[in-house]
């Protein structure tokens, strides 16, 4: 089956994201081929490792570096700093020692991704580090852009760093070992990006919604041609994104449609009790509804949006959310500028701007949009 690769333009720092199945199978030859590196660590969580790290590591022995697994407990409760430091405590104190020309193989979803690469920021000043991604959210999200870190009791990544991988090895057969929530939690950032930058690709999300949802979980029966469309068109869009603005001071806060009232929803309720996706769901939600009111967008659009994440298993309801306390939670947001909450609202589909007006009022009004 063909392979599609997306390349991520940062000039000196650029590099490439390979989309096909069966990749885990080539992680050494992408290792020699990015890095030619002769040690690499992967890094995995308890879940994924049993399931896909000895084919890494196997392929790691056949082109020739000296690898090792590290793994930590699963979970996004525990993308802590806590965390950080007990992986680190591991990478450091490996017989034979780590030098910089080491590499982090990040194998996991977005935890693993994000938290990965910030021991890879951290560890001796900075290590070079692959992507390994095995869910749908990480395969068209986190791990494209350099966005690596960890959660504070205060927010969502608020501890971390830009660091940029030195490759993407996106492997859609990891994508049939997901329960179908992990998948539908991929899902809602696409719809993310169609609604930022592509009102086709939800098209393609409506035309393709019970296919890609097909099978039960751990055994998912999507066509592998069509993930990999989706996917590599999720990353063009990202890649493009990030290529303009990479450290987040201009476009790239488009990136953030859904996650800004996403984000404190998901703080409030709980990062053990709502997925990433689920709340991100419930973001756009929220700020398309917002847009609405502010006349930006039709409502018919904002249906469409809200019957297209129903349609691929996404919550658009939610009781139970204190919109003071949702306020409070996004004066913490990163993209916050001199005490002003800054906002990703749509004006059509493809078609996005940033506002900086937002006010508790508004926020309210959308909050009582999800009851």
């Amino acid at each position: 089956m063909k392979e599609s690769v997306v390349r991520i333009d940062l000039a000196e720092r650029s590099y490439d994201v390979r989309i096909a199945s069966g990749l885990l199978r080539d992680a050494g030859g992408a290792l020699a081929a990015w890095t030619g590196a002769a040690q690499a660590v992967v890094v995995s969580d308890t879940t994924v490792a049993p399931l896909h790290a000895q084919a890494v590591l196997a392929s790691l022995a056949e082109a020739g570096p000296a690898a090792r697994l590290l793994t930590f407990p699963a979970g996004e409760p525990n993308k802590t700093l806590a965390t950080v430091s007990a992986v680190l405590d591991d990478l450091l104190a490996h017989d034979p020692p780590i030098d910089r020309k080491t590499v982090i193989l990040a194998l996991g979803g977005g935890v693993v991704g994000d938290l990965a690469g910030f021991v890879a920021a951290v560890a001796l000043r900075g290590l070079r580090f692959l992507q390994l991604p095995t869910t749908l959210l990480a395969a068209v999200d986190s791990s494209v852009g350099g966005k690596t870190g960890v959660d504070h009791a205060a927010g969502k990544n608020l501890i971390g760093a830009f660091h940029q991988p030195a490759g993407v090895l996106c492997d859609v057969e990891t994508l049939r070992t997901l329960p179908k929530s992990e998948l539908c939690n991929g899902l809602a950032e696409c719809v993310k990006h169609a609604v930022i930058r592509d009102a086709g690709l939800l098209d393609f999300l409506e035309s393709r919604a019970a296919d890609l949802l097909s099978g039960e979980d751990g055994d998912l029966k999507f066509d592998a041609g069509g993930m990999i469309e989706l996917i590599a068109r999720n990353v063009a869009i990202k890649a493009k994104v990030v290529g303009e603005d990479e450290r987040e001071s201009g476009v790239r806060a488009h990136l953030n449609f859904g996650h800004t009232i996403g984000h404190a929803v998901e703080t409030f309720v709980g990062y053990e009790t709502m997925s990433h996706g689920q709340a991100v769901a419930l973001g756009m939600v929220a700020e398309n509804a917002l847009a609405v009111a502010r006349g930006l967008l039709s409502e018919d659009v904002a249906r469409r949006v809200r019957d297209a994440l129903a349609a691929l298993g996404l919550p658009t309801r939610q009781g139970g959310l204190d919109a003071k306390e949702i306020w409070r939670l996004m004066q913490y947001d990163k993209k916050a500028q001199a005490g002003r909450v800054r906002i990703a609202l749509p004006r059509a589909l493809g078609d996005v701007a940033v506002y900086d007006d937002l006010n508790a009022e508004e926020v309210n009004h959308a909050v009582e949009s999800l009851r």
